[in-house]
């Protein structure tokens, strides 16, 4: 594990040449050499001063390796401007306090690295996001996530005072539910949870494409990661409380899917599409059984790699026609009839359609939540008729119609946006192959 922190540190020099090619080939280098360590184990590995991988730990760990190869691709239009080094530092930084984050095993150092991440993300709200609104948007972002953090952290001070150890493993806690409260608001407001979610479509539409890549494809998934391990060691018979949450979270999955279909902007339709996407993750996670919580870890990487490929196809668009609306990005199967097939395979991907990631997530958490009561599935049939509606409501609206006449000038796609492209539909679509790593965690 200090092997993997220390890699990264040695990135922070790197960052200073602004050779962003030798920073993409350094951070492929390290993703396949941890690969290649076997870590996906089903016992804890890794030990060193507190630090461990299992299962979950490396899975979330190499995606975020992955996405954060993908931003620097996706971002390459900013190594032509002056703080471009700076940029490079921000992700750097911010890729270790995730990293920290999902393999430490003390509870206060896992709420430290989940907050300092938060600095990092706003650097890139602020500093390189489009619009003047990115202020307001990037204070929603840091209050929303606050106030949960507070409640969290009293709670982390219950824990050490009462059992006098921070690491998950030795923590034996039974149900309180102010304490529950506490441990697990913090979690749901980052997924985010319906009603929570606000700070989550205005901070996608200010960031720029690394901004969003690392909010979809990571940093909702922190808060997925935090309610497995609170899980971990919180007993008693809570249930009761999670039904409230999973009713919330299924009325929430169908009511932002009635929200997507009327969206006149890209990057907002896919954002919510992510609130829809997490609420049933938090339906599996809240089901505590072993299909809900596989389902969740498969759909969480899924869902990493399948928004973040509509949100670099959006910019994509974005950076032509210099507007993300639907009214002006209309017909374009005419002028870029190779992004189209990207275009149908994400939004297919997006509407669990297999062979995919998505699809095996949310065949998993459905039996889940049949298992835990009959009437879900009136949701769940609505949550997923209305995710294929808005998924071919995406497409269609932008491959099809007449073509906007000031659009008859657009440059062509060139070889590094294929490759961003093609890194993130590969592992969506071949990972299902090799399933097995997955299915032996819990």
């Amino acid at each position: 594990m200090m092997k993997m922190i220390l890699m990264i540190l040695f990135l922070i020099p790197l960052s200073f040449l602004k050779n962003w090619m030798v920073l993409i080939g350094s951070v492929f280098l390290f993703f396949f050499f941890f690969m290649n360590l076997n870590l996906f184990t089903l016992f804890f590995s890794s030990f060193s001063y507190g630090y461990m991988m299992d299962i979950l730990s490396s899975s979330l760990i190499y995606l975020t390796f992955w996405i954060l190869l993908l931003m620097i691709l996706a971002s390459y239009k900013i190594s032509y401007s002056n703080m471009s080094h700076n940029f490079l530092l921000t992700l750097v930084f911010l890729l270790l306090f995730l990293v920290l984050s999902f393999s430490t095993t003390n509870i206060f150092m896992f709420y430290v690295f989940f907050e300092s991440s938060l600095i990092p993300t706003l650097l890139l709200i602020f500093g390189w996001g489009y619009q003047p609104e990115r202020l307001s948007s990037g204070f929603y972002l840091l209050f929303y996530t606050l106030f949960g953090s507070l409640p969290l952290l009293l709670s982390i001070f219950f824990i050490y005072s009462n059992f006098f150890t921070m690491y998950y493993n030795l923590i034996t806690l039974y149900y309180n539910f102010y304490l529950y409260l506490g441990l697990i608001l913090a979690f749901l407001i980052k997924m985010p949870m319906i009603f929570f979610h606000f700070w989550l479509p205005k901070a996608h539409v200010e960031a720029p494409i690394s901004g969003s890549m690392i909010l979809a494809g990571i940093l909702l998934k922190l808060g997925g990661y935090g309610l497995m391990r609170v899980f971990s060691f919180l007993k008693g018979d809570f249930m009761l409380n999670n039904m409230f949450f999973i009713s919330l979270s299924l009325f929430g999955m169908v009511m932002i899917g009635f929200i997507c279909m009327f969206q006149v902007d890209m990057k907002s339709l896919i954002a919510y599409s992510s609130v829809s996407h997490m609420s049933l993750v938090i339906c599996g996670i809240f089901s505590l059984n072993y299909m809900g919580l596989l389902g969740s870890l498969i759909l969480m990487v899924g869902h990493g790699l399948c928004s973040s490929g509509l949100f670099c196809l959006a910019n994509i668009i974005y950076e032509r026609s210099n507007s993300r609306s639907f009214y002006f990005n209309k017909g374009l199967i005419t002028l870029m009839p190779s992004l189209s097939f990207f275009w149908f395979m994400f939004c297919a991907n997006n509407m669990a359609s297999p062979p995919s990631l998505n699809l095996l997530g949310e065949i998993m958490i459905i039996n889940s939540m049949m298992s835990w009561c009959n009437y879900t599935f009136i949701f769940l049939f609505f949550g997923s008729f209305l995710s294929c509606c808005y998924s071919i409501y995406l497409y269609s609206n932008t491959q099809h119609g007449s073509l906007y006449s000031g659009l008859k000038s657009l440059t062509s796609i060139n070889i590094r946006e294929y490759m961003l492209l093609l890194f993130h539909w590969l592992p969506l679509n071949f990972l299902i192959l090799k399933i097995d790593i997955f299915l032996i965690w819990l």
